[in-house]
């Protein structure tokens, strides 16, 4: 992690050197964490059906759909969403995406795996 103060390293990295590991969504590629910013994350997720209805209590994130079309519940509401669409989605709003998708994922502030809730349908 970055030391108070100073500021983060630069570096370069691609989404396809990054391991992808297992989110609500399907599975994320997190190549900007915690360790590497402490303001912002970037993830790219592929979502493959549907993902499971979650919410975060600090974390808004942003999603950028690259590729697919399908669905996106906000809370009760459902809304038709497509490649070139960004979505910003505050703390405490439950969200799921219906349908394959490959989106970018900037969260702030960097992501953390304990503000991740599933509920239950």
């Amino acid at each position: 992690m970055t030391e108070p103060g100073k500021p983060p390293e630069p570096f370069l990295q691609n989404f396809d050197t990054v391991p992808p590991v297992p989110c609500p969504c399907g599975e994320a590629r997190r190549v900007v964490h915690a360790e590497a910013s402490p303001t912002i994350g970037i993830h790219k997720v592929i979502v493959s059906g549907n993902a499971k209805l979650h919410y975060h209590d600090r974390l808004t994130e942003h999603y950028i759909i690259l590729q697919g079309e399908g669905m996106l519940r906000l809370n009760n509401e459902r809304r038709p969403v497509r490649p070139g669409d960004v979505i910003m989605i505050p703390p405490g709003v439950r969200h799921a995406l219906e349908g394959n998708f490959e989106l970018i994922n900037v969260v702030t502030p960097p992501f953390d795996p304990t503000d991740e809730h599933v509920v239950e349908d």
